[in-house]
């Protein structure tokens, strides 16, 4: 299984650390294998500040503030366009603020690293369809399925995690 992550820097107001863009690759291949997909895969990623996803959230969702991670899914019920030069599913899109997930590693007192790796996974799992927005057992779902990936790259969580919208 090939995936292709295609990462662009769309802000200017932090330096992207080294190594995140392997982060996010890993994180999105193993998202994958865990859930045994099964084909290639396309999937594109993007840094913005905290200006620019408060547009987009306000724009997509009808929420008036920055957050700190958007997915734009392209497919729906395990059905995806197709790259027809590759023949790799295109999963959707990933917007990551950059400045937001530095504000949640600091308040959450874990490393930048594991707060980027969690976005990028959340942001998957959306990618094929998972969901958390009515709570419960499809949230508690999720965040197994965060946790079982993380754990496995070695962003495993330290003490609490977020529940939060």
């Amino acid at each position: 299984m090939n995936v292709k992550v295609i990462i662009s820097n769309d802000q200017k107001k932090v330096k992207i650390p080294r190594g995140t863009r392997l982060l996010i690759r890993r994180c999105c291949h193993a998202v994958l294998e865990e859930e045994a997909f099964g084909s290639d895969a396309e999937v594109s990623v993007t840094f913005v500040d905290n200006e620019t996803i408060h547009q987009l959230n306000s724009q997509y969702r009808n929420v008036d503030r920055p957050t700190d991670v958007l997915s734009f899914p392209l497919g729906e019920n395990g059905e995806y366009d197709i790259d027809l030069d590759t023949g790799a599913k295109l999963l959707g899109d990933i917007v990551i603020s950059i400045p937001k997930a530095m504000e949640q590693a600091e308040e959450y007192n874990h490393s930048l690293e594991r707060e980027i790796g969690f976005l990028t996974v959340h942001s998957m799992l959306h990618l094929l369809g998972y969901d958390h927005v009515n709570g419960g057992l499809e949230q508690v779902h999720m965040r197994e399925k965060e946790e079982t990936v993380l754990t496995k790259l070695g962003l495993k969580r330290d003490n609490s995690y977020y529940m939060g919208e």
